[in-house]
């Protein structure tokens, strides 16, 4: 069974952490940016690039529920440097690929990596230390995921710009040897007694999660008819459906029904789905409003989208101290609620306004989704423990993917309907959507409700 260690002999973990969060979340955004120069590089369309986006959310989305049963069978040091290297590996090969098809092998084996590459080393945080001294871990580890996809578009238009599509994969690699070092050196090897591999289970949620995700991928950029992404979306809820029941009943399921007994952990599921459906709108209508309606340069709209990185870095300094003074239960609530008046308020705005009316705005919205986001991992993961700690972190990350993606469909859903049946401008179906997609996450707030004033106490004591 594994031991706490001293966190004061092992500083380096947080930051391979963060490096591979960093890098997970950095390539999920820059290859947008990219995809018209791949697509005239490699002779094909923009729309046949998409096999090359949804080769690795389908990837990621099956592997990631057996990440957790790989960590605990072969340690957690062993399984995130061979994850590492598959993801550097896989960077490679997609920036020497000729073809389009050679471009999706190389991006399945980058999806093998991404999928274990986070879960794990969340994995080896939560095992190596203490629960009081996880929210300040938790809190460092969030900055990456924060800021890289906001850096994102910009550095892929900039290395598209000035460089060659290639450079968007092979920036990959000095990271991914800087973090394969550091976990050989310093990464701890965490096992514990494995159950039995579930099969099964691993095919019915595995698919589940791959069907939901290309629906969800379909919505987002219009590659099928809407009625067609929703019926996939419904074959993808029927298998989640039949995993349940086989969970229900199964000895040892690949991820237990039993987890959603402990308050903290179901609350924090779900209201991380609920509450990213808003969160989700913000980085993808945002640069989208202000190049098709403000008539921004893709630089220009990227930039735009620095205050809600700054304010996000910005809150790190003291989000700790607020989950101290308020509480976990009243700093979601709140938090929650603030953001949804925010995405709202974003309806305000035309392409009349300055520039500068945005930017605090932004700023404040960064800071918010920053505190949410350390408090809602946190809150999450305190109350799990050996035996299901690694089932419990991979479905987080499982929910996180899906959630985030399941807001950029929702708001694609929305703008295309008010884009069809309203007879107002452009700028007034951006509004529309931004208004509901802030009351949405104005109710989510009651999901946190249901969390007790003392929860996350042993996070936030001294």
């Amino acid at each position: 069974m594994p031991t706490l260690i001293d966190h004061t002999k092992n500083k380096m973990l947080p930051w391979i952490a963060a490096l591979a969060f960093f890098m997970q979340m950095l390539d999920s955004t820059i290859l947008n940016t990219a995809l018209p120069a791949i697509a005239l590089s490699l002779n094909t369309t923009a729309l046949g690039l998409q096999s090359a986006v949804i080769s690795y959310a389908l990837t990621v989305a099956m592997l990631i529920p057996i990440s957790g049963w790989l960590a605990d069978r072969f340690g957690t040091r062993i399984i995130f440097i061979i994850a590492v290297v598959l993801f550097s590996l896989g960077s490679l090969l997609c920036a020497l690929s000729p073809t389009l098809l050679l471009l999706v092998c190389a991006r399945i084996i980058q999806g093998i990596g991404g999928a274990m590459m986070m879960p794990v080393a969340r994995l080896a945080i939560l095992r190596a230390y203490p629960r009081h001294q996880l929210l300040a871990i938790m809190n460092f580890i969030a900055i990456p995921g924060l800021i890289g996809p906001v850096l994102g578009p910009l550095f892929g238009g900039w290395l598209v710009t000035y460089a060659t599509w290639h450079w968007i994969f092979l920036i990959n690699l000095p990271i991914g040897i800087i973090g394969i070092i550091c976990a050989y050196r310093t990464m701890p090897n965490f096992k514990t007694q494995t159950k039995p591999f579930d099969y099964y289970g691993f095919i019915l949620f595995g698919s589940s999660l791959a069907i939901i995700s290309m629906s969800l991928v379909f919505i987002g950029d219009n590659i099928v008819s809407l009625y067609n992404s929703l019926f996939i979306l419904v074959i993808g809820f029927a298998l989640l459906l039949l995993y349940s029941i086989h969970a229900k009943y199964y000895l040892t399921p690949l991820i237990s029904l039993s987890l959603f007994k402990i308050r903290t952990f179901s609350v924090g599921i779900i209201g991380s789905v609920v509450s990213r459906l808003g969160i989700a709108c913000i980085p993808f209508l945002m640069p989208l409003m202000f190049q098709i309606v403000f008539n921004y340069t893709p630089l220009q709209a990227g930039l735009m989208m620095c205050p809600l990185a700054l304010g996000s870095l910005a809150a790190k300094s003291f989000v700790v101290k607020i989950l101290h003074v308020l509480g976990y239960r009243v700093t979601l609530m709140s938090v929650t609620c603030l953001m949804g008046l925010m995405i709202a308020q974003f309806a305000l705005y035309s392409p009349n306004h300055s520039f500068w009316w945005l930017v605090g705005p932004l700023f404040i919205m960064g800071v918010l989704m920053s505190i949410h986001f350390s408090a809602m991992n946190t809150i999450t993961l305190v109350d799990l423990n050996e035996n299901n700690g690694s089932e419990g972190n991979s479905l987080m990350a499982v929910t996180q993917q899906i959630s985030m993606s399941f807001g950029i469909a929702m708001s694609t859903i929305l703008l295309n309907v008010f884009s069809t049946y309203s007879s107002g401008a452009l700028i007034d179906n951006f509004h529309h959507t931004f208004l509901v997609m802030g009351v949405a996450t104005l109710f989510s707030a009651i999901v946190f409700s249901f969390l007790k004033p003392n929860d996350g106490d042993i996070l936030t004591s001294r």
